[in-house]
C-alpha cells in the first residue's frame, strides 16, 4: 500500500461513506497483518476505539466529548450554528472565551450557551453586543455560570440588572471599559457576587460607589482608573467602623486621583479590609507614602501586593507616631491621659494615633527633639554584605543612607536572600578594627547609631 498512499498522510482529511475523519495514523497494528490507517471522526458517535489497539495506544483523539476549556478568541464567531451541533460535540465545556468576536445580540450568546449545561465561564469581552431592554425571560440557560467577562461589550448598569436575574450563581463579574454609571441598587440579584472590576469607566463616582456598598459576599473590587480622587462611609464616625461593603477584603483603586491622606483614613473604617493596591496616585509620591498607609490602616496585610511583616507594620507605626507627636503635642495630646485632649482637627487627620500612643505609649520629649541639620543630612555608606554561616555566598556590595533603621536593612536583606525577616540576625564588622564584631541588635535605631562607617562589612546570619 506504501506505492498509493502520500508521504504526508498523517494530517489529511478524508471522507468515508459520507463522514469525515481526519488522519492520526499510518502503520503496522501487530499482530494484525497490512498496514493500516487510524482516524479520528469529526462526528464523536462514530469509531469503535480511543486509538489503542490490545494495550498499546497508537495515537489520540482530541475527544471533543471530554473537553471542557476551550478559546474562540478573534475568530470570527457570529452566531450558534445549526441547531443542537454545540452539545452534540462538546457537551461538557465549561469554560468559553469568545472575546474578540462578531456576536451581535444576547439573544445569540443565549443559544450557545443553552447548549453547554456545565458552563461555569465566559468571556464575551470586545463583541459589541445588543442587551434586552427589560429582564429577559427566565431560564436555566446560565445556572451554573460563575464568571462572567463583559469588558467593552457596551452594557449599561441598567442592562445589567435586566440580566443579573438569569446569572443566579454568578460570583465574578468584569464590566471593564463600558463607559458604566451605576444607577440603582441591585435588588435581588449578584448577592452571591465575590468579584466585581469596574475599572476603566470614569463616569462612576464616590457617590455610586454606595449603591453597590450592601452586596453581602463581595470581597473583591476593582476601581482602577476610574478618576477617583475620595471616599466616604457616612455611617461610621472616626474610630469606628463601616457597615458598608462588609465582606471587602480587596480593594484596588490604581491609577486614580487620590491625593489626600482622608481616603486612606476612610479605609481604615471597611471592617473586613485586608489587602490595598493604590499605585500611580499622586499620593504615592508623598514621602514614605507605604509606612503611613500601612500605619493608618490597622488591619491591612497586604499592600500593593506585597505582605506587610510584623516588623514592618510595627516600624511604620512607630514612625508614625513620632513623626506626627508635636503637631499631637500642639493640637492637646498630652502623656497624661487626664490631660490629654487632642482637638477634632488632628484626630480627624490622625484617627489612629491615640490608639498608638496606646499601643507604644506616648513619644517621650526625648523623641520629638528636633534633630540638628548635620544629622538631617543623609549619607549613603558603601558597605559589603556577607553571609557569615553561608560563606559559599558571594559577597554583595549595596549603597545605603546611614539613617536607614537596622529594621529596614533586615526588610532589604529579607528581599535579597529570600529569607524572612524575623530569622536574620544583623551584625556588622568596622574596617577600622578588623575581627571585632558589633551586633546591631536594635531595629528602632538607624545605622549612623551604631557608627557604621563607609567600607564596613555587614554581616548576616540566619
Amino acid at each position: 500500500m506504501s506505492d498509493i498512499l502520500p508521504l504526508d498522510v498523517i494530517g489529511r482529511r478524508v471522507e468515508v461513506n459520507g463522514e469525515y475523519a481526519t488522519v492520526r495514523f499510518c502503520g503496522a497494528v501487530p499482530p494484525v497483518a497490512g498496514l493500516w490507517l487510524g482516524v479520528e471522526w469529526d462526528n464523536p458517535e462514530r469509531g469503535k476505539h480511543d486509538g489503542s489497539h490490545e494495550g498499546t495506544m497508537y495515537f489520540k483523539c482530541s475527544q471533543l466529548r471530554a473537553l471542557q476549556d476551550i478559546s474562540l478568541w478573534n475568530c470570527a464567531v457570529s452566531h450558534a450554528g445549526e441547531q443542537g451541533r454545540i452539545a452534540e460535540a462538546c457537551p461538557n465545556i465549561r469554560v468559553v472565551n469568545l472575546s474578540k468576536n462578531l456576536l451581535s445580540t444576547w439573544d445569540e450568546v443565549v443559544l450557545i450557551a443553552e447548549q453547554l449545561k456545565d458552563l461555569e465561564a465566559l468571556d464575551l469581552s470586545e463583541n459589541k453586543l445588543q442587551f434586552p431592554s427589560d429582564s429577559p425571560t427566565l431560564t436555566r440557560t446560565f445556572s451554573t455560570l460563575k464568571t462572567l467577562v463583559l469588558n467593552k461589550t457596551g452594557i449599561t448598569w441598567t442592562e445589567v440588572l435586566h440580566c443579573a436575574p438569569s446569572w443566579p450563581v454568578l460570583e465574578e463579574l468584569y464590566l471593564k471599559s463600558n463607559n458604566i454609571s451605576i444607577s440603582e441598587r441591585p435588588v435581588n440579584v449578584l448577592q452571591k457576587m465575590r468579584l466585581l472590576d469596574l475599572s476603566s469607566n470614569p463616569s462612576i463616582d464616590e457617590s455610586q460607589l454606595s449603591l453597590i456598598a450592601d452586596l453581602p459576599r463581595l470581597e473583591h473590587l476593582v476601581l482602577s482608573d476610574i478618576g477617583l480622587s475620595s471616599i466616604h462611609f457616612p455611617d461610621a464616625e472616626i474610630g469606628c467602623k463601616t457597615s458598608m461593603f462588609p465582606a471587602l477584603k480587596y480593594l484596588i483603586v490604581n491609577d486614580n486621583q487620590i491625593s489626600e491622606w482622608s481616603f486612606i483614613n476612610e479605609l481604615d473604617k471597611l471592617q473586613s479590609l485586608q489587602a490595598l493596591s493604590c499605585t500611580r496616585n499622586p499620593l504615592s509620591k508623598a514621602d514614605k507614602a507605604e509606612e503611613i498607609i500601612i500605619a493608618k490602616i490597622a488591619q491591612l496585610r497586604t499592600l500593593n501586593r506585597c505582605q506587610i511583616l510584623p516588623e514592618e507594620r510595627r516600624g511604620a507605626e512607630l514612625d508614625y507616631r513620632k513623626a506626627f507627636g508635636n503637631e499631637w503635642r500642639k493640637a492637646g495630646g498630652h502623656p497624661d491621659p487626664d490631660k490629654n485632649r487632642p482637638n477634632a482637627a488632628f484626630l480627624s487627620a490622625h484617627p489612629r494615633y491615640q490608639l498608638l500612643c496606646c499601643k507604644y505609649g506616648a513619644p517621650e520629649d526625648e523623641e520629638l527633639k528636633t534633630q540638628q541639620p548635620f544629622m538631617l543630612k543623609k549619607q549613603l555608606l558603601t558597605l559589603k554584605i556577607k553571609c557569615s554561616n553561608q560563606p559559599e555566598r558571594q559577597i554583595l556590595e549595596k549603597q545605603l543612607p546611614d539613617s536607614m533603621t537596622v529594621q529596614k536593612v533586615k526588610g532589604l536583606l529579607s528581599r535579597l536572600l529570600k529569607v524572612p525577616v524575623s530569622e536574620l540576625l544583623l551584625s556588622y564588622e568596622s574596617s577600622k578594627m578588623p575581627g571585632r564584631e558589633i551586633e546591631l541588635e536594635n531595629d528602632l535605631q538607624p545605622l549612623q547609631f551604631y557608627s557604621v562607617e563607609n567600607g564596613d562589612c555587614l554581616l548576616v546570619r540566619w
